[in-house]
């Protein structure tokens, strides 16, 4: 369990806490490109680290990201005219360009000086991969670009969405690297259903629910192996990537020896506030361009993070028990939820908005968790005291991958699996 302090630390995401210093010494995803996909296209309200905000994509194609309400009198600028290279507030016509410069007060005097001496919060951002990214923190600190493989990957091999989720980041974070639950959580009692893990997915996890953890660390963070048994002379062993400030990367499931060449994917727990959530979701295809299949699995309103509405909201919540079917659950799903993602966002949102730590019992299963915590309230202490996060300024330490193997039982995963824990990138 955690301390009443630590707790805070770890939940609290908003301007001038702690944890949220410590993101906003990181580029952050925003929003996905698709969503402000043309010059002058109405923008788009965010809301990160507590922080509202509005993107616009300008007259000549560059992206802005401003703080949401206009410096005059307090007026939401998601509600202006995205016009001639500026967003212009509806109320009295200030208008403002993508670094917060103050263009035009029509509204005053024609001589005024004026709007010489005011300028609105801007955020650099650029985009990559599909995703449009954000830095929020100091001016004079700003990080490398994570260098994720899929971040460098063609269009066709890739696929980025993200759904919303009512619930505090960390809890939500927790579930995506916590390997042990998939035995049941995701189970099926029989061996039908894809969605789900079952003997014919993944036998492993199915026949055994008891996995051993060991905990690696990384410059990027945490590389979290948890083993089981397969046969008497081997051992299954599946590595989850967790990577700061809250990516997580899953490990693809075994159809031979190892996952190398596999498509595979991963998250990222964006806090909104301390309450909520979006949770960003990606697949990834080194070896080749997705299937159309494959695309809308990862990808599509209905697929594997599904069903979202037009708004990223998924159909599935708090108010409908998240689909929860009591027939399912007796004759075909442990859970009686369908979809993966809505049987962790069920449990995830079901523990409340921030769940109290300072209860709970932690167990064997529970290593990752417990590292995962102990690492991140060290970076976050150490930014205290003026010790950046190294991941922060190495971009390409996350050029990395997760992985599924067998092994022999007296290899030690780390060196076992080193071939397949690296992403290729030719930029390197």
């Amino acid at each position: 369990m955690l301390s009443k302090e630590d707790q805070d630390v770890l939940t609290q995401v908003g301007p001038g806490t702690k944890m949220g210093n410590f993101m906003r010494r990181f580029w952050i995803p925003a929003a996905l490109e698709r969503e402000v996909s043309e010059p002058d296209s109405p923008p788009v309200r965010l809301r990160l680290l507590g922080e509202d905000l509005v993107l616009f994509r300008d007259s000549k194609n560059r992206i802005g990201i401003l703080a949401a309400y206009c410096p005059h009198r307090g007026a939401d600028l998601y509600l202006g005219r995205n016009e001639d290279c500026g967003l212009r507030c509806i109320y009295h016509g200030w208008k403002f360009d993508i670094a917060g410069n103050c263009l035009d007060m029509p509204s005053e005097p024609t001589e005024s000086n004026f709007a010489d001496k005011v300028k609105i919060k801007s955020y650099p951002c650029r985009a990559q991969g599909g995703v449009i990214w954000v830095f929020m923190g100091p001016d004079n600190k700003i990080a490398q670009m994570p260098r994720f493989e899929w971040s460098f990957l063609k269009q066709d091999q890739i696929a980025v969405t993200k759904r919303f989720q009512e619930c505090n980041w960390a809890q939500a974070y927790e579930g995506g690297i916590d390997s042990s639950h998939i035995s049941l959580l995701h189970s099926n009692l029989r061996d039908s259903g894809e969605g789900n893990f079952g003997r014919a997915r993944d036998k492993f996890t199915t026949d055994d629910r008891h996995p051993v953890f060991q905990v690696a660390n990384k410059p990027y963070g945490l590389a979290i192996a948890a083993r089981r048994n397969a046969s008497s002379d081997s051992y299954y062993w599946r590595i989850t990537q967790s990577l700061f400030p809250f990516y997580t990367m899953i490990p693809p499931v075994l159809r031979g020896q190892d996952t190398l060449g596999e498509p595979y994917g991963g998250h990222a727990w964006v806090p909104i506030d301390d309450k909520s959530t979006w949770t960003w979701s990606f697949g990834v295809k080194p070896q080749g361009p997705l299937t159309q299949e494959e695309y809308e699995l990862t990808a599509g309103s209905d697929g594997r993070w599904g069903p979202i509405d037009q708004n990223y909201r998924p159909l599935f919540n708090r108010r409908n028990n998240w689909g929860q079917d009591r027939d399912k659950q007796v004759h075909t799903s442990f859970s009686g939820i369908d979809g993966v993602a809505n049987q962790d966002a069920g449990i995830q949102e079901s523990m409340g908005e921030i769940v109290d730590r300072t209860k709970e019992h932690l167990g064997a299963s529970d290593v990752g968790i417990i590292e995962w915590r102990k690492r991140i309230l060290t970076e976050v202490k150490a930014l205290e005291k003026g010790k950046e996060p190294s991941g922060a300024f190495d971009g390409f330490a996350y050029n990395v991958r997760p992985a599924s193997v067998l092994l022999p039982r007296n290899t030690e995963w780390q060196q076992g699996a080193s071939r397949l824990l690296g992403g290729i990138l030719a930029e390197k």
